[in-house]
């Protein structure tokens, strides 16, 4: 149960998608005075050491952050996120990579709040001492508890600045964390229905997987975004992430232009073979409504390109 540890795969492609979506996001709450809270379910160890036994084990992250990180030809809605990457190297070499709390941790403001959940037991506890090193202001704005996210998060909610984003990324190493990640995000929109939930997951050769979005999507009275990021076409073994997923729940409307420019350039900056490509997905309007225009039909989009 306790066997996944994300420093294996710290950096690579799939937390390449994830977090230059988590960027634009966190980007985009910055927009308003008014506080925010970052919830984090499945949070792991927050910081990451790229030299050490395990990332280095499988060097996952030289084929994500790896291959931006040399780069200067980024479009805007991407080279913001190794920009937040440079605050965990303060020397310009790529030696850490701070996962989802240390990329969020580094947007809050003065009474923005983050809470992190990590039911791994050496991952909590590592979770919380990267907090506390991070320093005093860090741990005030933090509360780390080691725990299960998916129940954790019902009594969080609503948070009291009625402004949130929640993240649910799971390793989905126990496949009933699909089936979780649906009934979670179905209760905590009955209790918070105007949060911004954003949902990660795998491309891998497993019907849970394909299924997950589907489900989502199927969900009535939904304004969502799904986004797609494949590098390579599936392993002939079955085995291997070939690419993953972003399902946005309420998402911003700078979040659908900004991915339509983020992701053909790094479907063809992360491609490992011609397999590679990129989707885009939504549900609800793209674009602010202007005082007193009247509401349209929640628009519908398609976008896919191969390498």
């Amino acid at each position: 149960m306790f066997s996944y540890r994300h420093a294996f795969h710290a950096g690579n492609h799939a937390d390449v998608l994830k977090h230059v979506v988590l960027v634009q996001l966190l980007r985009h709450l910055r927009l308003k005075d008014t506080p925010f809270w970052v919830i984090d379910t499945h949070a792991g160890a927050g910081l990451y050491s790229l030299e050490g036994a395990w990332a280095a084990k499988r060097s996952e992250f030289a084929n994500g952050i790896g291959r931006l990180w040399p780069r200067s030809d980024a479009p805007p809605p991407v080279a913001q996120y190794p920009e937040a990457v440079r605050a965990a190297n303060a020397d310009g070499v790529l030696r850490h990579y701070p996962g989802s709390p240390f990329i969020a941790l580094g947007a809050l403001r003065a009474n923005d709040r983050l809470r992190l959940f990590e039911m791994h037991p050496t991952e909590s506890r590592v979770l919380a001492g990267n907090i506390a090193e991070a320093g005093r202001e860090a741990a005030r704005r933090t509360l780390v508890q080691a725990g299960d996210g998916f129940d954790g998060l019902k009594a969080l909610l609503p948070p009291p600045p009625r402004r949130a984003l929640v993240l649910l990324d799971p390793s989905y190493e126990d496949k009933r964390d699909y089936a979780r990640v649906v009934a979670t995000l179905r209760d905590a929109l009955g209790r918070f229905a105007t949060g911004c939930y954003a949902i990660w997951y795998p491309q891998v050769q497993r019907r849970e997987s394909t299924e997950l979005a589907r489900k989502l999507e199927r969900m009535p009275g939904l304004r969502w975004l799904h986004a797609t990021l494949t590098v390579r076409a599936p392993s002939p073994d079955g085995l291997g992430l070939h690419g993953s997923g972003m399902f946005v729940v309420n998402p911003p409307w700078t979040l659908q232009p900004a991915l339509r420019e983020a992701l053909p350039w790094l479907a063809d900056a992360l491609a490992q073979d011609a397999a590679a490509g990129w989707s885009i997905d939504a549900l609800g309007e793209a674009s602010p409504q202007s005082p007193g225009k009247p509401r349209a039909p929640p628009p519908r989009r398609l976008q896919f390109r191969p390498r």
